[in-house]
């Protein structure tokens, strides 16, 4: 038995508030990863899940944060805590739920109204208050220089997809930006297209949800022994949905997993390639684990950003990865 230390990445995909799970999830993984024999190569994410990792890297390689409060402090921050938010995000949740429903309501695109703006504004605001993005550059152009001195340090990738091209596009540690999260998060049904480097780029549900692949493809990552995929969508549901709103719920479901199947699927193919010895050595096996948020949950409430609905969240997420490293252990 080899006593070098398993080499991991952490996969976040995509889901609105759903993914407080994530940050949930991270803050329990992390700080087992760095007491236990484990070196993580990289973090990957998709809209919210790209936040998730984004935080989550940061303050693993950053020395003056830590992950785990920064993931919490930001979720904090997200949610609707003054009466006039509470008002707000019940509204939102509620329409969106009559909409799933089949009620009728006039269609705006996120530019015919302010909303949109005022949101992806906030957020950005949020983002840039609790990472400093030029900073993080600086680290990852580091982090770059270690990996020529055998130091493994994570890298970063955030997925987004050029709307007019239709070219998926993974944003690196060296180029992150608040435009590159937003363009992950950026759901065209309460964002408008966001202009990274003259190109529109639309939420990364479209293309990579998350990225699992490029931590094989990459050059500047090493090839991980496992991929720890914290998974949004559930992938089963136990009856068939009927109702309008039930199937709406499961079309979304679905659509979040299929490109991440698809990542994961080649992945497996790769790691036959590996076993039948067809790669270089550079190429290892690599193991998919998955943390599941199995919740039946309508679709409405990826916007719910009530707080008791959040800690919900976050509580499930840790339970979720404490079972998870005690099977690892096991």
């Amino acid at each position: 038995m080899t006593d070098d230390p398993l080499k991991v990445a952490i996969a976040c995909q995509g889901g609105g508030s759903h993914t407080a799970f994530t940050a949930g999830a991270l803050q329990r993984l992390l700080p087992e990863i760095t007491r236990e024999r484990y070196d993580v190569v990289g973090f990957s994410g998709t809209s919210g899940g790209a936040i998730c990792a984004l935080l989550g890297w940061y303050g693993h390689v950053s020395p003056d944060h830590a992950p785990a409060a920064l993931l919490g402090e930001f979720w904090k921050d997200m949610e609707a805590d003054t009466p006039a938010e509470r008002y707000l995000n019940d509204l939102t949740v509620q329409t969106a739920r009559f909409r799933a429903m089949g009620f009728p309501f006039p269609s705006f695109s996120p530019g015919q109204t302010p909303a949109g703006a005022l949101a992806e504004r906030e957020l950005r605001r949020l983002l840039e208050r609790h990472v400093d993005f030029a900073n993080a550059r600086r680290l990852s152009a580091q982090i770059r220089e270690q990996r020529h001195e055998e130091t493994i340090t994570p890298g970063l990738l955030v997925s987004a997809i050029d709307v007019l091209s239709g070219e998926f596009r993974v944003f690196r540690g060296r180029e992150m930006s608040a435009d590159a999260v937003l363009a992950s998060a950026a759901e065209p049904g309460l964002f408008g297209a966001v202009d990274v480097d003259g190109r529109h780029y639309w939420d990364g549900l479209f293309s990579k949800n998350p990225p699992v692949r490029d931590f094989s493809t990459a050059d500047d990552i090493p090839d991980p022994d496992e991929v720890w995929l914290i998974q949004i969508n559930p992938s089963e549901r136990s009856t068939v949905p009927t109702s309008q709103e039930g199937i709406a719920d499961r079309r979304n479901e679905l659509s979040g997993n299929t490109s991440l199947e698809q990542e994961v699927q080649f992945i497996e193919q790769v790691n036959e390639w590996v076993d039948a010895g067809y790669l270089p050595e550079r190429h290892t096996h690599t193991d998919i684990r998955r943390v599941r948020f199995e919740e039946e949950l309508a679709w409405s409430t990826k916007l719910d950003r009530s707080p008791a609905f959040l800690e919900a969240l976050f509580r499930t997420g840790r339970e979720r990865a404490d079972a998870f490293l005690g099977d690892r252990r096991a």
